[in-house]
């Protein structure tokens, strides 16, 4: 398997139903050397998620029972959308720590929607019971050929756009984002997996040598908050660079965000950044470095009434 052609398909796929999100060059407060961002929050339901169910939706044939999804939120709405625009029936499993906003954009999609007690791992298992049940096909969140090529095009669509990074800082969650990354760069350019210190399952799969385990909290788990990495994004990321961030430097780096350029992003959103501001991750002299902002539905939302 090519997962450059893979992703390279997936783009001409897409092409007309996912955003072309905006590159910015910013100068933020305490740090001494340029950043290239994009802004991938401004996606279709605020997330890159969109890209991988539309790649999946597309690319294999959907059954009666149309599709069924688990997520800490954003794939849930990206799944949800997309099969409202591509017109199939989904059914959506949320865990409580979703949190209102994103329940709530799920619910705008029109999909049906369960909302689970406990965390990602739970939404999980009810919707693979669904599937079971019904025949509806599963858009996984992350570990899925699919969704990771979908994923892979916000790279190449980067890199179309001037991307002159040495360096990618990339928020990890189960790791489809960055898996992605990796796939579509192939070693030309060095991808920084980032993760908060306490949901960490790919730092943690890299020092077992092996996918575990992990317990998951934090601002940011809503959207990082996956008990195990998932195996594409274990295999592609042997050797890679992984920092972990506190969640002070995480809320910090979503002010800095709005207090620099006025955009309002959610603690993942802000995640990879927080390496930089932080210091958890110090470019080398001269390395040009660059972040993916990955998701904009921030809790609370100010115009949910």
């Amino acid at each position: 398997m090519s997962w450059k052609s893979e992703i390279s398909a997936a783009a001409e796929r897409i092409n007309g139903y996912a955003q072309v999100t905006p590159v910015i060059q910013s100068r933020l407060p305490g740090l001494d050397y340029p950043i290239e961002m994009k802004l991938e929050h401004m996606q279709h339901t605020g997330s890159f998620k969109a890209r991988g169910a539309f790649n999946t939706l597309l690319s294999l044939d959907v059954p009666e029972a149309g599709v069924v999804a688990a997520s800490g939120g954003n794939h849930g709405a990206a799944a949800a959308y997309a099969a409202q625009s591509l017109g199939y029936p989904a059914k959506i499993f949320v865990p409580e720590l979703a949190g209102p906003s994103k329940i709530a954009l799920i619910e705008q999609t029109g999909a049906d929607l369960t909302v689970v007690q406990g965390e990602y791992a739970n939404a999980l298992n009810a919707a693979k019971e669904h599937e079971a049940a019904t025949g509806a096909m599963q858009i996984h969140a992350y570990d899925a050929p699919a969704t990771v090529a979908g994923q892979g095009t916000c790279f190449a669509e980067w890199e179309r756009q001037g991307l002159e990074a040495d360096s990618v800082l990339v928020a990890v969650g189960g790791g489809g984002l960055i898996a992605g990354a990796l796939a579509w760069f192939e070693g030309s350019r060095k991808v920084v997996a980032v993760e908060p210190e306490t949901s960490c399952a790919l730092n943690a799969a890299l020092q077992a040598g092996e996918p575990v385990d992990v317990s998951v909290s934090g601002i940011a788990a809503n959207a990082l908050g996956a008990r195990r990495i998932g195996s594409i994004c274990f295999d592609l990321a042997q050797g890679m660079t992984s920092v972990l961030v506190s969640d002070d430097a995480i809320a910090q780096a979503q002010q800095s965000l709005w207090q620099t350029h006025r955009i309002l992003v959610e603690p993942a959103g802000a995640t990879a950044l927080a390496a930089l501001a932080s210091g958890a991750y110090q470019p080398e002299p001269g390395e040009r470095v660059a972040v993916l902002v990955c998701g904009g539905n921030i809790s609370p939302d100010p115009f949910l009434e």
